[in-house]
């Protein structure tokens, strides 16, 4: 197997249906001047922002993907599957997202409490603030406390206050490995595990994930991520080749404030790795 030459892909990224900073037409907008072919707008369990990057793509005559990131509980880790290429008016994929927003509004409402007990008032409204869709994520917490001046910079908030075992840290319960790759798969979509070397798992757990996740009816890893270095990339690599996995990338963009790597700056696959978008037809 081999890649060949091949567009400019970004198949993850966050616009402000989720947990993005720019608008889904501004993302598209941003994708385009960075030389981005084929992009894929992948909200945290949303699929809102779809319908006017898809316009926008078209205006631009940009590739546009169908993408969502859903939220797993695995092993007492949360860990992100991406969907690509599905049928976004699915029902079982729309309601099972539902009921994902619904826990997340049940845990801002808890960081807010938290916060607010430890002095941040108005923690609640003041992440409100920060978001233009239906979720309301840790990062809105950051954003609030940032510019509200309790911490230096949005990484703090989260070393102190928002990140796991941290004061104002809610553990939730999301949905199954298995749920999600079944409503991605039955949506005619593609499941790929997101960002597999940020969960800090043994190099068994990993195995073992990418086991149950194959078995459960995968397909692909994310082998390149704006968020890792060259050694996780050849790494996941191997995980890809051994498993006879599909290899996804993605610069997981959310905005002008992130500090790793921007749009249309990923490198190409490595060698042997069968892309993902091979599944899709037409795309070369």
């Amino acid at each position: 197997m081999g890649t060949g030459r091949y567009k400019q892909y970004d198949l993850h990224c966050h616009s402000t249906a989720s947990d993005g900073e720019l608008s889904p037409t501004a993302l598209v907008e941003y994708a385009v001047k960075n030389g981005v072919e084929v992009l894929a707008l992948t909200d945290h369990d949303v699929t809102d922002g779809l319908v006017e990057a898809a316009a926008a793509a078209r205006r631009h005559e940009l590739d546009f993907v169908t993408g969502v990131e859903i939220s797993v509980s695995w092993d007492k880790h949360l860990l992100h599957i991406v969907g690509l290429d599905f049928d976004v008016n699915d029902a079982a994929l729309q309601q099972g997202l539902a009921e994902l927003r619904q826990q997340r509004g049940a845990r801002a409402a808890e960081m807010a409490r938290r916060l607010d007990k430890l002095g941040f008032d108005g923690s609640l409204d003041g992440a409100g603030r920060f978001a233009n869709g239906r979720i309301l994520s840790r990062t809105h917490f950051a954003r609030h406390l940032h510019a509200s001046g309790h911490v230096r910079t949005m990484q703090e908030a989260f070393d102190r206050y928002l990140g796991a075992g941290k004061p104002a840290y809610v553990k939730s319960e999301w949905t199954s490995l298995g749920e999600a790759v079944e409503w991605i798969s039955a949506a005619g979509g593609q499941a790929v595990i997101a960002h597999p070397g940020r969960y800090k798992l043994s190099a068994t757990k990993l195995r073992r994930l990418i086991e149950e996740f194959k078995a459960a009816g995968g397909r692909g890893l994310e082998v390149i991520s704006g968020s890792q270095d060259s050694n996780m990339t050849r790494n996941l690599a191997d995980y890809v080749r051994r498993y006879e996995l599909y290899a996804s990338l993605g610069s997981d963009y959310h905005g002008p404030s992130q500090t790793w790597r921007h749009m249309g700056r990923l490198p190409p696959l490595p060698e042997g790795c069968e892309p993902i978008w091979r599944l899709w037809q037409g795309q070369p």
